[in-house]
């Protein structure tokens, strides 16, 4: 009985996972193994001291609890949009598609000073909304909205391969079979764009957590009020607490672990759903 040998044209599995591990150890593992070794220079009652302060307590709700309402809203809206420019045909499309890359091109720091220009209180579109009630700029609000901006690109980009590639035929089949367009949506296009969808939604939760730049322009920064994370992190580095400034990291890469980890979890369980149906 003879064997075949399948050659590939980049190195053998040994060379390749040896380049791989290298690479990842570099540019990831030490990186993050240096914040925790920095951070057991603190006991862990100095440690606990650090992380839980009020100001820190309040940092925390505001960047992760905006980060996971911008997240929510781009899964809704890169869903709309992936869907748009997939299934519909229209004057100025491939304009509209350059746009959705447009917060990926943009310096983060250029973003939110455009951003408070519009929302601002003598802004384009805040001298409107301040009449109403509603203050954007220099509040959690603005948070958001900066956030929402950054993170709609991760959605629309993991979707829209995904929708492509559906065949139309698995609509006409549900159609003849008497499903509504709803039913076809939700019982044979959804469950085949969840895993993508969730993936965007962990894409755009991740970005969200670790940005800086559109945020602190239009955010005001008070503290207990709309301070994030980062800026706490920045803050401790620019007094040299760099033992402060790790432990606030540590914190928020364990807790971006665990939420990562625990969407990558769904988004098994939903591949190995759809495989059993």
């Amino acid at each position: 009985m003879s064997t075949f040998k399948q050659h590939s044209i980049l190195p053998g599995f040994n060379l390749a996972l040896g380049f791989t591990l290298l690479y990842l150890s570099l540019i990831v593992l030490i990186p993050l193994s240096a914040a925790f070794i920095r951070t057991a220079e603190l006991s862990w009652s100095e440690f606990w001291t650090i992380v839980t302060t009020p100001r820190v307590m309040a940092s925390y709700r505001l960047t992760f609890g905006a980060s996971f309402a911008a997240a929510i809203v781009n899964a809704v809206f890169g869903l709309l949009v992936a869907w748009v420019l997939v299934r519909y045909h229209f004057p100025g499309k491939k304009l509209v598609d350059a746009l959705v890359d447009l917060p990926f091109a943009l310096p983060t720091a250029v973003a939110g000073i455009a951003l408070t220009a519009l929302y601002a209180g003598n802004g384009w579109i805040g001298q409107y909304l301040e009449p109403l009630g509603l203050k954007v700029a220099f509040t959690p609000i603005g948070i958001f909205v900066a956030l929402t901006f950054i993170g709609l690109p991760f959605v629309v980009r993991t979707v829209q391969p995904v929708l492509e590639d559906i065949e139309s035929e698995l609509e006409e089949a549900a159609a003849t079979l008497g499903a509504n367009r709803w039913q076809t949506f939700t019982r044979v296009i959804f469950p085949a764009l969840f895993p993508a969808l969730m993936t965007g939604f962990a894409l755009a939760f991740a970005r969200a957590i670790g940005e800086y730049g559109s945020v602190i322009f239009i955010a005001g920064n008070m503290p207990m009020v709309s301070e994030i994370t980062p800026l706490l992190i920045i803050t401790k580095l620019e007094q040299y607490d760099y033992a402060g400034a790790t432990a606030l990291s540590v914190v928020m890469l364990v807790i971006s672990f665990i939420l990562l980890l625990i969407i990558n979890l769904l988004q098994w369980w939903s591949r190995r759903r759809s495989i059993e149906s």
